[in-house]
């Protein structure tokens, strides 16, 4: 037998659907994270191709801020989400609205970020640019190369 042929698997090892997944601390919700389609892949790391829907809570467990993408990924080794496609950030509180085409979450540091164009409508203000950073609920952000940044005049809206 030829074993140049065998290739190894490198496909998904299994498959969850409708998967709500709930972190909490002190029985408080903090984090809660939703897929209609996970993939499991046998080094940890795992693909949501139906998109990912983020929900944050603070300490009392009121619902802070959403992150939604088309498509999601978790690389272990680094501990890292990537949201690809139409992805939407929105701080309830605030808001404020992000959109983007990829975003990085990091839970450990508790921060977003990406290096692509950004469009962030908060009130009556309109801003632009390529490479942000901001903290997991969006409360605070930093835009790195501002490209246009205005007021909304109600006839714009």
């Amino acid at each position: 037998m030829d074993t140049s042929l065998l290739q190894p698997y490198l496909g998904p090892i299994s498959t969850v659907y409708d998967v709500d997944l709930v972190h909490s601390d002190s029985a408080i919700v903090r984090i809660r994270m939703e897929a209609r389609k996970q993939l499991d892949f046998e080094d940890g790391n795992r693909e949501f191709p139906e998109g990912i829907f983020i929900r944050f809570y603070d300490e009392n467990g009121k619902m802070t801020s959403t992150i939604r993408a088309d498509v999601g990924y978790y690389d272990r080794n680094a501990n890292l989400y990537r949201g690809v496609g139409d992805v939407q950030v929105e701080n309830i509180e605030k808001e404020q609205r992000l959109n983007t085409e990829e975003l990085f979450w990091d839970p450990t540091a508790k921060k977003i970020f990406t290096e692509k164009f950004v469009t962030i409508r908060e009130g009556e203000t309109f801003l632009q640019g390529t490479g942000m950073d901001a903290k997991d609920d969006f409360s605070e952000y930093t835009i790195y190369k501002i490209s246009d940044g205005r007021t909304i005049l109600p006839e714009d809206s």
